[in-house]
């Protein structure tokens, strides 16, 4: 029989990762997986809506800021875009970043002696199909029976007015802890890579072979 010829297979196009997150501790946590990614920040309105709770409005806002993100890439062909939210809650309240000096000091006050839960929420939206994934991962953190003095100096220390709870477990904060209970050791820090791997591999993306 005569050959005859076949069409040219088309090149499979390479994953391009998105972090869709302005957070340096975000973007520190993705890079221990050795892949290459962008980054790009999203604009979101991040207020928790009427009677929302913690665990809906973290997975609520890794889905907007995934979407917001995939929205600025323009050819998203090729895109896999992560994002992520970490709401704090204590004594049936949502805790936010305390952006102050003032303001942290209150909260690690509030928080002596208590328990304090973390929602670390994750979203993969795989921009080529349209799928979303996601989840939250619960960070169960008791604080020690600490000193005002004790406050003062680790905030002058660290100043962590960037982080929901006013202490940085991956820093010095730890010294304010007393245990924290968690599937996902990187979950408290806001990006949960347990999870993320998880999602990474079932949207058909395994960091190991990538890396």
């Amino acid at each position: 029989m005569p050959a005859t010829d076949s069409p040219p297979l088309s090149p499979k196009r390479p994953v391009r990762l998105v972090l869709a997150s302005s957070s340096p501790y975000r973007r520190e946590l993705l890079e221990r997986l050795r892949v290459p990614f962008d980054v790009i920040s999203p604009d979101i309105d991040e207020t928790p809506l009427p009677c929302e709770t913690p665990e809906a409005t973290a997975v609520r806002l890794s889905i907007a800021k995934a979407r917001a993100a995939a929205d600025r890439i323009g050819d998203t062909r090729d895109a896999i875009v992560i994002g992520s939210d970490q709401v704090a809650t204590f004594d049936g309240r949502q805790i936010g970043k305390p952006g102050t000096h003032e303001n942290a000091v209150a909260q690690l006050q509030a928080m002596r002696a208590r328990t304090v839960d973390f929602h670390s929420a994750l979203c993969v939206f795989d921009a080529r199909t349209g799928g979303v994934q996601s989840a939250d991962t619960v960070t169960r953190v008791r604080f020690r029976d600490y000193t005002d003095d004790e406050i003062e100096a680790y905030l002058r220390a660290e100043t962590p007015y960037d982080c929901a709870g006013s202490a940085k477990s991956e820093g010095l904060g730890i010294a304010l802890l007393d245990a924290i209970e968690s599937d996902d050791p990187t979950a408290l820090i806001g990006l949960p890579l347990i999870a993320l791997t998880k999602m990474l591999r079932a949207a058909g993306f395994s960091p190991l072979e990538a890396a």
